[in-house]
């Protein structure tokens, strides 16, 4: 009897947890959709900002290396 409970407790609960998903697909409007957008845009910013900071931080470690090597070879 237990076990049949939990089963169906399970299911109710399976079934209640995938409706809201849809129906919030289903009535977006125009206006969520472009906030959705810009707040992709300014992740995709954001991201791009990261990725750019790295690769400008790597270019100056590379460029001090190079200029050390340098001095080495003068020496």
């Amino acid at each position: 009897m237990k076990r049949i409970a939990a089963l169906v407790l399970l299911l109710a609960s399976t079934v209640a947890w995938s409706l809201p998903a849809y129906a919030k697909q289903e009535n977006k409007s125009i206006g969520e959709n472009s906030r959705e957008a810009r707040k992709a845009a300014k992740q995709q910013q954001k991201t791009n900002k990261r990725i750019a900071k790295k690769q400008r931080k790597a270019m100056k470690k590379y460029q001090k290396q190079q200029r050390k090597a340098s001095k080495r070879r003068n020496k």
